[in-house]
């Protein structure tokens, strides 16, 4: 018993002579990052039925990205599994295709939830800039595509049009990205089945939506056929005007513009229709916006 009495005081002397952890020392080391191998099959497979020739695919493929986001510390490097499954009948126009981007940071097991997952009916993805995921949705006639942010997978928006990108700055990389959205006639939005309605523009950094601006037209045939598929082409071009010259240690901006361009199909004339929006900052500059005379814009959101 007075051995064990000892022993208690002992250990009371031990805590009172020893000073307290600091902040620092008290903290949980970080857990230590394993290897880790992972494999992914593809396979290939052609069919006959009923003279229909079927050519199916499916591809896994591994990856690895660091999301770049001006300004803000890295949030680490993601590992990227991404599964790619097209169907073609030969001789038939379009197919059906899958394409899942699943998302880990690095050195967690897959085995584990991913931080993100995007599944969507298209025929393949890329990553753009370390910043976005394009993915190209063309499985009919129309093109068209999805951009989400790469950081979380989060849908920015879709284009109908190649995505444009440019950066807002000549000293540091500040990319910006943008989509031209023509609404087919079964859209889900019923704002945009009103017959006036052209296209939808928006502007958006790496992670989220800047501005979104509604194109309309006062003639509706004349809006109709800006929005048709089969019978009209639109190109969305970033402009950038001469650099003014330095003041001093200032380095200036050149003018940014985005010209978006209607035109007729072949064989039809072109005739061409150009709407030109300023970039001023980082935003559109709606209010000095040169339009065609039946075009108005204004900002919009979903």
């Amino acid at each position: 018993m007075n051995s064990f009495r000892s022993l208690l005081g002992c250990a009371a002397a031990l805590l009172v002579a020893t000073p307290p952890f600091s902040a620092a020392s008290a903290q949980t080391p970080a857990p230590q990052k394993k290897p880790i191998s992972v494999q992914g099959s593809s396979t290939c497979s052609y069919e006959i039925k009923d003279d229909a020739q079927t050519i199916t695919i499916s591809n896994v493929t591994f990856d690895w990205v660091e999301p770049y986001i001006p300004g803000k510390k890295s949030g680490g490097i993601l590992m990227l599994r991404i599964t790619t499954r097209t169907s073609q009948v030969l001789e038939d126009i379009g197919m059906e295709g899958k394409v899942t981007v699943e998302a880990w940071p690095l050195g967690t097991d897959p085995t584990e939830k991913p931080r993100y997952t995007v599944s969507l009916d298209a025929a393949s993805v890329e990553a753009q800039r370390q910043s976005v995921l394009v993915f190209d949705r063309m499985l009919e006639e129309v093109q068209w595509w999805s951009v989400h942010a790469l950081v979380n997978g989060e849908h920015l928006f879709d284009t109908y049009v190649k995505p444009v990108e440019f950066s807002i700055s000549r000293e540091t990389d500040e990319p910006r990205f943008v989509g031209l959205e023509v609404p087919p006639d079964d859209t889900k939005d019923g704002r945009l089945k009103d017959p006036h309605v052209v296209a939808v523009v928006s502007y958006a950094s790496a992670e989220h939506v800047v501005r979104e601006a509604l194109l309309t037209c006062d003639d509706p045939k004349r809006a109709e056929a800006y929005r048709s598929f089969a019978d009209e082409e639109r190109s969305l071009d970033y402009v950038e005007g001469p650099v003014p010259p330095a003041q001093g240690k200032t380095v200036l901006e050149p003018p940014r513009a985005l010209k978006i361009t209607f035109s007729q199909s072949f064989p039809s004339p072109p005739n061409p229709v150009s709407a030109q929006i300023p970039v001023a900052g980082d935003d559109l500059d709606l209010a000095h916006a040169k339009l065609p005379p039946c075009m108005h814009i204004a900002a919009w959101k979903r």
